[in-house]
């Protein structure tokens, strides 16, 4: 188990898992899980952690991050590429990405010189018009590359000035950070947990759908990122960075178990703040609160600036503030640590 909340985010966000590809951080996670539980795989690349008896709670966070995927292979040996999830076109230009073929092949999206710029072509470009440069010509290129294979953005692990952390994939790493914090919190309290990791978020959360039908939770937690506020965003849409986690509001929430959890915050002197949605959360609680006969869900997010970009940030606190707020929660719902 890593030594500090930094040191996890670190660890957690070294491996590419563009969605459907999740397999490093399948194997890094079921390392890091062996010491808490029992750890299972299932066919979906989601990874469980399960341990203890008695109430059964279900924490999710999805360990999937977006990315590309390569379409074609050009006769001038470009790939043409297509978004994995929410990818934002503005920032593709000049982006340093990995193809994950059976090598990792550096490559850069295409960027037009400034210089070259009409005003015509100032808009963005749209994916039609991006291409990645691995600098092979087109015989090489389809030696070394297959249409279907995913691209990520480079990975950047950086601590900002003030202790902020800033990465590409901390959507939903922190959320998954903030689980694993949790888990050994948990130890020994009077309840079922069971942790999943999952799969495919991005794409339409499927991992959390199949994995939520077979866990048969009583109560479930969802734990993802959210909305940080910075310049040219609207504070009403926004939570503040080191202000604590995040705790939804929306009709497809448990309305008790939202109330509950702001509850428990106060008694433990957690930080945390409110984060009001009037419908879908576009998280995998839309998900997992249908699955089966149905199962109560809540939701605590951490919040984040800047993202689906590389360069995304959070205050590892709020990481802490999330995972003390789900170990009080379960704890005091349990009845209290066991002998």
């Amino acid at each position: 188990m890593m030594n500090s909340t930094v040191e996890l985010l670190k660890a957690l966000t070294a491996p590419e898992a563009v969605s459907g590809c999740e397999d490093s951080l399948t194997s890094l996670l079921t390392d890091i899980l062996s010491d808490l539980g029992d750890v299972t795989v299932d066919k979906m690349s989601n990874v469980f952690c399960t341990f203890g008896s008695g109430r059964h709670f279900l924490l999710d966070a999805h360990i999937d991050e977006i990315g590309l995927v390569v379409t074609d292979v050009t006769d001038s040996g470009y790939l043409k590429l297509s978004p994995v999830g929410g990818v934002d076109r503005r920032f593709l230009p000049a982006s340093e990405v990995v193809v994950l073929s059976d090598k990792r092949l550096r490559g850069v999206v295409c960027a037009m010189p400034p210089h070259l710029r009409s005003d015509k072509n100032k808009k963005t470009a749209d994916f039609s018009q991006l291409a990645i440069d691995i600098g092979m010509s087109a015989q090489e290129a389809r030696a070394a590359v297959k249409p279907g294979d995913r691209a990520a953005f480079v990975h950047r692990f950086d601590i900002l000035p003030g202790g902020l952390v800033s990465s590409n994939c901390l959507d939903n790493r922190s959320g998954a950070a903030a689980v694993i914090l949790a888990l050994k919190k948990l130890k020994g309290v009077p309840a079922k947990i069971t942790a999943m990791f999952s799969s495919q978020e991005e794409v339409g959360m499927r991992g959390a759908q199949a994995g939520a039908f077979a866990s048969d939770a009583e109560e479930a937690i969802s734990v993802d990122v959210s909305f940080g506020w910075s310049p040219q965003c609207s504070k009403d849409d926004c939570g503040n960075l080191s202000g604590g986690a995040m705790i939804g509001y929306s009709p497809v929430l448990s309305r008790d178990m939202s109330a509950a959890l702001a509850d428990c915050a106060k008694r433990n002197s957690i930080p945390y703040q409110k984060e009001v949605m009037s419908g879908r959360t576009s998280t995998t609680a839309d998900v997992i609160g249908v699955s089966h006969g149905g199962v109560k869900t809540g939701l605590i997010s951490v919040p984040l600036r800047y993202m689906h970009t590389p360069s995304e940030v959070i205050d590892p606190a709020d990481v802490e503030s999330a995972a003390s707020l789900i170990a009080a929660y379960i704890t005091e719902r349990s009845g209290g640590f066991n002998a």
